[in-house]
């Protein structure tokens, strides 16, 4: 069974989204996710300075099975891309709720981070994936 942390909002896509305390969102991909992409090659982050669409793609995570584009979960300002990523993007699949983070946003709208789903309706739309 994935790890599905409680604190963190999901998209059915499989991206993550956690609120900071400074008020930006940082992104990545679920646990399901990078285990269902397996060990990953090559990791695209976003630029600073990008503005996005809620459910734009902005990134693209490439493992040895498939490439799959990563999409924000609010709209707003890109105001970092891991770029560490470039190098070790196995960080993903060692750390994908940590070190495996793929950018952060500054939203214009924080009531589409309060409409993502919570674990519990992701942990859902799982298990009617496997069905």
């Amino acid at each position: 069974m994935s790890n599905v942390p409680a604190d963190l909002r999901f998209l059915k896509s499989h991206e993550w989204a956690r609120l900071e305390s400074d008020g930006t969102i940082t992104v990545g991909i679920s646990d399901h996710a990078q285990q269902a992409l397996g060990d990953l090659v090559f990791v695209e982050v976003p630029d600073a300075g990008r503005r996005v669409a809620a459910g734009e793609a902005c990134a693209v995570v490439e493992s040895v099975k498939a490439a799959s584009d990563v999409y924000s979960p609010v709209g707003g300002e890109i105001v970092a891309g891991n770029t560490g990523l470039g190098g070790t993007p196995e960080l993903i699949n060692q750390d994908p709720y940590g070190g495996g983070w793929i950018m952060r946003v500054r939203p214009d709208d924080k009531a589409q981070f309060a409409a993502l789903l919570d674990a519990k309706a992701y942990e859902a739309a799982l298990a009617a994936e496997t069905h």
